[in-house]
């Protein structure tokens, strides 16, 4: 088994919520940020799509560049501060405790030639570029001089380099659903080699734009409204018919085991397993097959047996072929006993975000003991046996539920092992496994 990377702080912005009082209580209660959003276009009917959204003014974040930012990178450098600060590598100004941008860093003590940033995106600076065009192309205009700087898929972690002056890695992942997870996957194994010590990662998405949800509107992946918006996102129901687009970002300190000794942080927290690969058979459309080989790749770097996991952050979007493929792998590699949740029912279908955010439910999940439910799935409404976590999931309650076709529940037990998958556009799979130790 290869070492483990220590999990030594972690920060997001979230449509659940920002900090973990809030968060906790929407994710394990089972709320859902979904609401509809207008698409308004020149010379095209006004429709809505559904969209979770967070209630964040990023116009007030500060960049470390002094260039104005894209609401990505602006969502990115909100997450990577609380990442720093729960992590002791930072405190809250004295002189500006209400000033969100006025932190200390605590840095001195990192040799920043062994410090990185793995960053992951699908639709970098969507904002940016969706403005740009309108002031080109509608209205006329210049663009700003800025705009190739804040357009590029790495601004995100460009600014975020600068932020902690990491000069060992600067590292940008665009795989669609699947880049933040492979951002923390790849960080790790930097970690694991010996060529960091410290490493800020993470992924950012802010793409709720008007030619950005035009875009997904086309190609019907979206659910839609014909009910209220909260309920539309029905991952693994039989009527399930599309997701919600969704925003955030989330950060994470990972650090080797000697470098966390040496500054005397302690985490019960680590990334113990990834791997990737590509299912290479179409644009579009899962392979069952490549996720299960992704799966048994990433229990097998973890040094870990199906049996191990007491739970699964499914990718699941909701819609007919992505969540028959995944039932189909995790069927494959896990039987149908382990507990099992799809979380873009509550905060959306993130994108390059995707997998951070999810990676975050997971550390909620081992540190509360508790299991986030399928906030849209009930009993009768699903056509796949599998574990599936219900609504009614309070905290420090581990899942106990009766099956239908005779499928004993899982026991009761402390949370160990989570897993999460990030199946991609593109056929790249990602997973990862958490474990509190």
């Amino acid at each position: 088994m290869n070492d483990p990377v220590l999990i030594t702080g972690y920060g997001w912005v979230s449509p659940l919520g920002n900090d973990k009082s809030s968060f906790d209580a929407q994710l394990f209660g089972g709320h859902r940020a979904v609401s509809a959003h207008l698409v308004e276009l020149p010379g095209q009917e006004v429709y809505s799509v559904p969209v979770c959204i967070c209630d964040v003014d990023t116009s007030a974040v500060k960049s470390p560049s002094k260039i104005p930012l894209d609401r990505g990178a602006a969502l990115a450098i909100k997450a990577a501060r609380s990442a720093l600060l729960d992590a002791g590598l930072a405190k809250q100004s004295n002189q500006h405790l209400s000033d969100e941008n006025s932190i200390d860093l605590e840095l001195s003590s990192l040799d920043a030639t062994r410090v990185g940033v793995f960053w992951g995106c699908g639709m970098g600076g969507a904002y940016s570029f969706d403005q740009s065009a309108a002031q080109i192309y509608q209205h006329g205009k210049r663009p700003r001089p800025t705009t190739v700087i804040t357009t590029m898929p790495n601004s995100a972690a460009a600014e975020l380099s600068l932020l902690i002056n990491a000069q060992g890695a600067s590292m940008t992942y665009s795989c669609a659903c699947a880049s933040s997870a492979i951002a923390m996957g790849e960080a790790m194994r930097a970690l694991r080699a010996g060529w960091l010590d410290l490493a800020l990662v993470g992924g950012s998405e802010a793409m709720l734009t008007p030619g950005v949800l035009a875009s997904w509107s086309a190609l019907r992946v979206l659910a839609p409204l014909t009910q209220e918006p909260g309920r539309v996102c029905r991952p693994f129901s039989k009527d399930r018919n599309g997701f919600a687009l969704g925003e955030g970002a989330a950060a994470f300190v990972f650090e080797t085991a000697a470098h966390a000794a040496r500054r005397g942080a302690k985490s019960e927290l680590q990334l113990t397993g990834f791997a990737t690969n590509c299912d290479a058979t179409h644009m579009t459309q899962p392979d069952a097959n490549g996720q299960a080989r992704a799966m048994q790749a990433a229990l097998k770097d973890a040094g870990l047996r199906a049996e191990g996991i007491d739970y699964i952050n499914a990718h699941a979007t909701a819609t007919t072929a992505g969540d028959t493929a995944e039932v189909s792998s995790v069927r494959e590699v896990f039987g149908d006993l382990t507990p099992i949740s799809s979380t873009k029912a509550q905060f959306g279908h993130m994108l390059g975000a995707a997998g951070a955010l999810e990676m975050v439910a997971c550390l909620r999940a081992l540190e509360n003991n508790a299991l986030p439910p399928n906030a849209n799935l009930t009993f009768e409404e699903t056509e796949f046996d599998l574990n599936f976590v219900e609504r009614e999931n309070p905290l420090n309650v581990t899942h106990n539920r009766t099956f239908k076709n005779s499928i004993h529940a899982s026991k009761a037990k402390v949370l160990k092992h989570a897993l999460s998958n990030s199946f991609a556009f593109g056929g790249t799979n990602a997973v990862l496994i958490a474990s509190k130790v």
